[in-house]
């Protein structure tokens, strides 16, 4: 059982603080180098800023996809068995600096070390699932449908990669692209959020050390996230373009790549209906709802974004789940806290409007609604309540510590209240009845249904959406292929000369 006491969680935070500073340069070609100038990383839970990290230019993008093509044919060929023992060295190197890994996240993304420590366990299993798979790759032979040859399939790797990865989630998100990629023997670019290079940093230094051949894995930060990706995606040697973060922007990457066919894999926005039945064990909703809502400040696009709850419970279930959100406690990251700040004062600043359009359009709130007095971007953890479905909240990701609860009457209008979303990436259903949750499971419109519980990211799983939440999906047997493409061989053999 952890340790979750105060006197467990000061220790943990003794630890981090101990834990060694990342590099701050660009990764290019196996050497970590100056970019032109810096920018500035700061720590969310109280404005200080934490460092400057180099920042790149075109140019330093064009030589990283450089050193990535020239490292893309040794990196394919080489035996699956040695990529499989460096991803697993790079395992083990994990392992060994995980108080870096938490103190680093907690202090740029500002979640709190518990969340932060949960993210690294997570992470690892990811690297451990791809390293695990990379010798697990097998292609088809078969007879032709008419005879006379001899069908065979095999995979190869698509090619140098560009990876685009978001702030909530700093080393998950590096882990389960770079992980994929680097096994799939793809060589790779990754992009960090300009909030959260820190950790990424830190990742791609374990793959340094772990041997690593140079221009395999290059990493790029920068605030100009459009010119870097802009030239990226227009030269034809970028095979792969992989995205986490908005609808809009992930439109506009498949856009640019359009010109030269790049491959693309998605995860977007969400709008994760959370429904509650009249039969719900509704304690253990109420537990759920909480995690899957407040995990991160609520900045998860798994985010529970609108919960819909059957009227006939739906009195209890608020009075619970309201008394709940209450107790949780909001501060940085590096003390014993449930709620972290948001990723920055425009962040918080936006949830007067967001609270306004909420309360306009008939919501109640019942709990919280206002920013904390701190030096830092914290908001009071929120519940507003709807009598009704209110399309206010369709396809419209709070993506903040705000909870909307909507009263419906029965499963009919809890179904399609929940499916009137252009979104479709995690929805979550509570019920007794087995029935009820095969048959919402499948009518559910989202490419993720969690059954019961409230959190579903696991290595064996794939995680992705359908509509606007994306293309692809990420881990599970899937993951690895997403980053591959098949190739056929038709193959004449000698007995099947005569036919032909």
């Amino acid at each position: 059982m952890t340790d979750r006491s105060p006197a467990s969680a000061a220790a943990a935070a003794d630890a981090a603080l101990a834990a060694p500073f990342p590099p701050t340069g660009l990764y290019i070609d196996g050497q970590w180098q100056s970019g032109a100038g810096s920018f500035p990383v700061f720590n969310p839970a109280d404005g200080t800023e934490l460092s400057q990290v180099a920042a790149c230019t075109a140019d330093h993008a064009l030589a990283a996809l450089a050193a990535a093509d020239r490292a893309q044919p040794a990196w394919r060929r080489l035996a699956p068995r040695k990529r499989a023992n460096l991803l697993h060295a790079a395992h083990r190197l994990m392992l060994a600096r995980e108080d870096a890994f938490v103190r680093v996240m907690t202090l740029e993304s500002g979640k709190p070390l518990t969340e932060a420590r949960a993210e690294f366990l997570l992470s690892a299993d990811f690297l451990l699932w791809f390293a695990e798979q990379v010798a697990h790759l097998h292609g088809t032979y078969a007879d032709a449908s008419n005879g006379g040859f001899r069908i065979v399939v095999s995979h190869q790797p698509v090619g140098p990669c560009l990876l685009i990865t978001p702030w909530n989630f700093p080393l998950l998100m590096i882990v389960r692209k770079a992980g994929a990629a680097l096994a799939a023997g793809c060589t790779t670019i990754t992009k960090t959020a300009q909030e959260t290079p820190l950790t990424g940093a830190l990742f791609t230094q374990v793959l340094h050390d772990a041997g690593f051949p140079p221009g395999v894995a290059n990493l790029l930060h920068t605030q100009a996230s459009a010119a870097v990706s802009d030239t990226l995606l227009a030269d034809p040697r970028l095979r792969k373009v992989s995205f986490t973060g908005s609808t809009r922007v992930g439109a506009h990457l498949m856009q640019l790549g359009a010109a030269n066919i790049v491959n693309a894999s998605m995860e977007l926005g969400g709008d994760g209906p959370f429904l509650v039945l009249d039969d719900a064990d509704l304690d253990l909703a109420v537990d759920q709802a909480i995690i899957c809502k407040f995990r991160n400040a609520g900045q998860a696009c798994v985010a529970a974004n609108r919960i819909i709850v059957d009227r006939r419970v739906e009195a209890d279930f608020t009075r619970k789940f309201v008394g709940k959100v209450a107790e949780l406690k909001v501060g940085n990251g590096m003390e014993p806290v449930d709620v972290g700040p948001m990723i920055s004062a425009r962040q918080r600043d936006r949830l007067y409007d967001t609270i306004r359009d909420l309360t306009e359009a008939g919501g109640q709130v019942l709990t919280g609604g206002r920013a904390v007095q701190s030096p830092g971007y914290f908001f009071e953890p929120t519940v507003i309540r709807f009598d009704a479905p209110n399309r206010v909240m369709c396809s419209n990701e709070l993506f903040a510590p705000i909870a909307t609860i909507f009263a419906v009457d029965g499963v009919a209008e809890a179904l399609s209240f929940a499916n009137d979303s252009r979104f479709g990436l995690a929805s979550y259903v509570f019920t007794n009845d087995l029935s009820r949750a095969v048959r919402l499971g499948e009518d559910l419109e989202f490419g993720m249904v969690g059954i019961n519980r409230g959190i579903m990211a696991d290595p064996a799983a794939p995680f992705g959406g359908t509509k606007a939440s994306g293309i692809g999906r990420e881990a599970g047997h899937e993951g690895i292929y997403e980053f591959l493409e098949k190739k056929y061989m038709a193959i004449t053999v000698g007995e099947a000369k005569e036919t032909l």
